[in-house]
């Protein structure tokens, strides 16, 4: 009798439910409500899509309302695009009768792919306007768009399949390869493309090529934007000329900056955003030299393998938030001066199979959230390379900090015969407990007992790494504790006077 009575009203429910009317939908008042009255959709490149933004709809009423029409006003001319609560309406420009609940919301998300041809051209903005409703309930929201011109760098296509260029090898020797094309000097849309111009920014697709026998030289003030998986690659017999200089204001003016090509803040500290610039074996048979650049949010900012007895000179450089190198080299030949790198996934600076580097002033931090992420790796060997060790000529750094937030933040890793390190007025953090190897490492003597002007375990006082601002401070016991390295001026331009400084800036007192 139980089991007849559970089943009576299970089947009652059953019934009642079945019996329900449809929501009665009454027109729209043209009282709704919205998450932004204007949405600013972030700088774009002509004709290149922008991120999704969302706007938010809401119906504060206590009655189920039907909304005649939310449309783009430009209507289907519209360079905008959007979605209403999943639905695509007329080629997501037009949407007619669109239900909302009582005291319910729903999202609406917008895009857009303009060209500049299509900006307001005084001041290159796009602006459009999604549109509820008609008459007395008509409502509205603004959409603006910064669109900003570019040369593009794209590979070519043959017989319908993206042309690659060479760079590296498999592990089976065969040549590895990626999207990309060698530069070229009669570009029809961007003319000599082994000079940048500095007129609008560049964007590029793959891997822009500098073939044997080219030079590409980027003057002060260049823009270049990187896609994912992209980047710039020396051949062998190529040469790179980054020619920045110390600029006056805080837009960077005549620096020359490297950084993805999604422009919106939230990813302006990114990393991973873009391959890296690489230098190929065999490249830089006249010196490769880059001054005054920044490199934001790559995989590794540079790749520097063999420079066939040539030097890379880096100078007034900074690399920051990278995923996992900020320059990664084999048995390559550096003179760095003021190079600043901060946060990396792996190394900060990771020179291995040999080399010859001098380091001077510079400053290498990595606050990588992880234990295994430092600032400075040395070694002379590579792992099942052929041979295995290779001589390191010398690695050099005088006044330098190698920073983190790590208990160590250096490793000096020998395996062959030849294996020169020198430490001159630097500040290290280093891990001297008993459970760590360095005390009974004599590669690390000469910093573990401060010998040579050294300093460990000292505080350089940095204003904000989060912010990859790495002035020291008053406080800074890198302050007054280096010597006369024959680096005349600190990364900003400032003149070095005695006592000098240990790093990339001389020290400010910071503002309260």
């Amino acid at each position: 009798m139980r089991k007849l009575i559970i089943l009576f009203f299970v089947g009652l429910a059953i019934t009642v439910s079945s019996c329900r009317q449809d929501f009665a939908f009454e027109p729209s008042t043209g009282d709704l409500t919205f998450s932004k009255d204007t949405i600013y959709l972030d700088t774009v490149f002509t004709n290149i899509g922008s991120s999704t933004y969302t706007l938010k709809v809401y119906n504060r009423s206590s009655k189920d309302i039907k909304i005649p029409t939310i449309q783009l006003g430009k209507g289907q001319d519209s360079k905008y695009r959007m979605t209403v609560d999943g639905m695509t309406g007329d080629n997501n420009r037009i949407f007619h009768d669109v239900e909302l609940l009582a005291k319910d919301s729903m999202y609406i998300f917008i895009e857009t792919t303009a060209d500049i041809a299509d900006a307001n051209p005084t001041d290159f903005l796009y602006t459009d306007q999604i549109q509820f409703d008609s008459g007395t309930n008509f409502q509205k929201v603004e959409l603006v768009t910064l669109i900003q011109d570019a040369y593009f760098i794209f590979p070519n296509k043959t017989n319908g399949l993206i042309d690659q260029i060479p760079i590296g090898f498999n592990d089976d020797g065969t040549v590895l390869e990626e999207n990309g094309r060698n530069l070229s000097h009669t570009h029809p849309d961007n003319g000599d493309e082994y000079t940048f111009h500095t007129d609008k920014p560049y964007v590029v697709y793959g891997y822009a090529s500098v073939p044997s026998g080219e030079t590409l030289t980027i003057p002060g003030g260049a823009r270049v934007h990187f896609h994912d998986s992209s980047g710039i690659v020396v051949q062998e017999g190529g040469t790179l000329h980054v020619e920045g200089s110390t600029s006056l204001t805080a837009a960077l003016e005549n620096e020359v900056i490297f950084e993805g090509d999604r422009l919106e803040p939230d990813f302006s500290d990114i990393p991973g955003q873009w391959g890296t610039v690489y230098l190929r074996n065999g490249s830089g048979t006249s010196n490769h030299t880059i001054k005054n650049l920044t490199i934001k949010n790559a995989v590794i900012g540079l790749l520097i393998e063999n420079n066939v007895g040539n030097k890379v000179d880096i100078e007034n450089t900074q690399i920051y938030d990278c995923s996992n190198y900020g320059i990664f080299t084999a048995d390559g030949r550096i003179d760095g001066k003021n190079i600043v790198i901060n946060t990396a996934g792996q190394f900060c600076l990771a020179a291995v199979y040999g080399g010859d580097y001098n380091f001077k002033n510079c400053t290498f931090n990595n606050n990588w959230s992880s234990s295994k992420q430092l600032a400075v790796y040395v070694a002379d060997y590579v792992k099942d390379a052929v041979p295995e060790t290779w001589p390191l000529v010398q690695a050099n750094f005088i006044n330098c900090i190698i920073y983190g937030s790590n208990s160590n933040e250096l490793i000096l890793d020998k395996k062959g015969t030849v294996f020169n390190s020198s430490f001159q007025n630097c500040l290290v953090k280093l891990n001297i407990s008993s459970s760590s190897t360095i005390p009974g490492n004599p590669l690390y003597d000469v910093i573990r007992l401060e010998q040579n002007g050294n300093l460990i375990n000292k505080t350089p006082d940095f204003f904000d790494i989060s912010k990859n601002k790495l002035v020291i401070g008053a406080d800074s016991f890198a302050k007054g504790t280096g010597i006369d390295a024959g680096v005349p001026f600190d990364i900003l331009g400032n003149l070095r006077t005695p006592p000098y400084d240990i790093g990339a800036y001389n020290w400010i007192t910071f503002p309260d």
